[in-house]
């Protein structure tokens, strides 16, 4: 029985990567697809969730919701890598929803409709997450697992020093989350900073004949440029893909029960992931965090991913 999942995203091509993997494989369904600001703006998330969809016409339509602005959010973005249009500036045209609800409802509605079976994949900010539970406070013990591709332990952050970006971004709904009672996993920069896509794997995607193979090799080839000319890398991490892997290849993953909270309001550590790792732990464990991920077989399995929504035509 396939898995039903709700994947929480602000594409950016790695999110249009992981959409290209989820809504083609087999072990899931994917319910929904909800947009939220953060590499993008909230119009350009919702704009994007709508067009990978309709680029890539999996056989099952997810429904979709729309991102609300967030409050307060940095005069920050991911466009520098992705685009200012998050897709790599293709200039693809979408056609407008014809009924838009938000995010947080279409969370709400497909949790209570399928209790205890939804997975929720959380690639960006954690905004309609926490609104999703604001809104309908039972909804944590109705949720079977969320896994939220985010923060750090060890190795600092990628926006600042000490945050990663989705926690960064909107570290109040971070935090929000983390002290719900929903049962989580956290996949953190130190374990998705192993895996890269690398400039010539490029030759492994599927053809260009196949909708997957088409949308990807217009949209990637910005990727490994950005991340070249801004980084330095050759090649561009998958930190969405890797949050993905540990739902359908759990075994991959080494994981450890941690206790996990968010700083707020340091000027130097707003948006930092903060964890007891002392030697007498005093919070409360409240998450799984993986802590080491098979570097080669998580990239085999993204490759054989994409390849196989590429067997669609």
């Amino acid at each position: 029985m396939a898995r039903k999942v709700i994947i929480d995203c602000d594409p950016g091509i790695d999110d249009a990567i992981v959409l290209c993997m989820a809504l083609f494989d087999p072990r899931l369904e994917v319910v929904a697809v909800t947009a939220v600001e953060g590499n993008v703006s909230a119009h350009q998330a919702s704009r994007n969730v709508q067009t990978i969809i309709e680029q890539l016409d999996p056989p099952r339509l997810p429904r979709v919701g729309v991102a609300c602005e967030i409050e307060d959010a940095p005069a920050t973005d991911g466009t520098e890598l992705h685009g200012a249009d998050g897709l790599g500036n293709v200039g693809f045209r979408t056609s407008e929803l014809a009924h838009q609800h938000p995010s947080e409802k279409i969370i709400c509605d497909e949790v209570r409709a399928a209790e205890d079976e939804v997975t929720i994949l959380c690639l960006g900010p954690l905004t309609n997450l926490a609104r999703a539970l604001k809104r309908d406070p039972d909804l944590c013990t109705m949720i079977s697992q969320v896994v939220i591709a985010g923060g750090s332990v060890g190795v600092g952050g990628n926006i600042t020093p000490a945050a990663e970006f989705n926690m960064y971004y909107d570290p109040v709904s971070a935090r929000s989350v983390f002290r719900s009672a929903m049962t989580k996993t956290l996949i953190p920069l130190d374990v998705t900073r192993e895996v890269a896509l690398t400039f010539d794997l490029l030759e492994e995607l599927p053809p260009e004949t196949t909708r997957a193979g088409s949308f990807l090799r217009k949209i990637m080839p910005f990727a490994f440029r950005a991340h070249h000319q801004v980084l330095g890398q050759e090649g561009f991490r998958l930190p969405a893909a890797i949050a993905l892997l540990s739902i359908i290849q759990p075994e991959l993953f080494h994981t450890v029960e941690m206790a996990g909270d968010v700083e707020l309001r340091g000027d130097l550590t707003k948006g930092a992931t903060v964890f007891d790792r002392r030697a007498k732990m005093l919070w409360r464990p409240n998450m799984e965090v993986a802590t080491e991920v098979d570097a080669v077989a998580a990239t085999d399995c993204v490759v054989r991913g994409l390849t196989a929504a590429g067997q669609v035509p």
